[in-house]
């Protein structure tokens, strides 16, 4: 099983490389001595790129439809309900932390900011379906508001 090309002695990439010359590490020192070019770059992470905002929009859907922590103790969504809840909730925490935004951030704040508000909205959103579904399933239901056109004032009415 070994290589027939490679005859005994002879260097192979397994073996350590040869050592530089005195005018490789001379050339190497005057290098190293030359000034840095200056890189006139700016960092900000804030505001995430749309593609950003459309990955935590497709994880948020898989976490409310897939079985997770959250599905354990509140249930799944199904698909096309977690696709628009979501979006609302990306949407609603994005508006959120742009407006406590400012000039002199470098982001990182902001965009904790926006990762609370996704998750406490995801999990307002869950408890609030829960609830809802919980209270069909015991053959109540909520409150009905109607207006009537003999009555100045809303009523309600338990069903």
């Amino acid at each position: 099983m070994s290589d027939p090309q490679i005859a005994a002695g002879t260097p192979t990439e397994h073996d350590s490389p040869t050592p530089p010359t005195d005018s490789q590490v001379g050339d190497q020192a005057k290098e190293s001595t030359k000034s840095p070019k200056s890189f006139n770059t700016s960092f900000s992470i804030w505001p995430p790129s749309q593609r950003t905002r459309d990955a935590v929009v497709k994880r948020l859907v898989e976490t409310l439809s897939n079985p997770s922590v959250l599905s354990k103790r509140y249930g799944t969504v199904p698909q096309e309900e977690a696709a628009e809840a979501a979006r609302l909730i990306e949407e609603e925490a994005y508006s959120f932390a742009a407006g406590k935004a400012s000039a002199d951030d470098d982001g990182i704040e902001i965009l904790q900011l926006y990762s609370r508000e996704i998750s406490k909205r995801t999990l307002e959103t869950v408890k609030a379906r829960a609830a809802s579904d919980s209270t069909a399933e015991n053959g109540s239901s909520p409150p009905v508001v109607s207006t009537t056109t003999n009555e100045e004032t809303p009523s309600v009415e338990q069903s």
